[in-house]
């Protein structure tokens, strides 16, 4: 039986996730989330991803990095062509699979995806990197906390696929 696969994802109301290769807004709350979230997992994502996440390697994590550069793998980090052999990969491996983008990764794995751990910020937000969209699926939501900081309103979720 195959695992799960589960998207980890913080988007604004427009489905904002990225601006010149970083994230569009500084909200710890999520940050600490995502981080216990994907804690003693196996991560799925792409090279930027990758190369702008210092603590991917931290907590145990198990990284595969979507990418033809072969020059990052290691013990450590495991590297693959395409979704699919990545997906591969991440089956054989301890932990659950978390996929964690960028937006051409979430593309090809929203369709896939049994669940989703959505961090909904409540701003439209300028960017030059989206996730897609997702509200026209069959999710269930299964959990949900409301919560806010200084600079934004925001929503935790996670939504099964129906």
């Amino acid at each position: 039986m195959s695992k799960p696969i589960q998207l980890i994802v913080a988007c604004s109301e427009n489905r904002v996730i990225g601006r010149d290769r970083r994230l569009p807004f500084d909200i710890p709350e999520d940050k600490r989330w995502f981080h216990d979230q994907t804690a003693g997992q196996t991560v799925v994502l792409g090279r930027i991803c990758y190369e702008t996440w210092p603590q991917v390697l931290a907590d145990g994590r198990q990284p595969i990095v979507i990418t033809s550069n072969q020059s990052l793998a290691s013990s450590r980090v495991r590297v693959a062509r395409n979704v699919a052999a990545a997906l591969q990969i991440a089956q054989t491996l301890p932990g659950e699979i978390m996929v964690c983008g960028g937006q051409r990764i979430y593309e090809e794995t929203l369709p896939l995806a049994d669940r989703l751990l959505l961090t909904l910020v409540h701003a439209e937000i300028c960017g030059d990197t989206y996730f897609p969209e997702w509200r026209h699926l069959a999710w269930r939501e299964t959990w949900r906390k409301e919560s806010a900081d200084a600079n934004y309103r925001y929503t935790f979720s996670t939504l099964e696929r129906a």
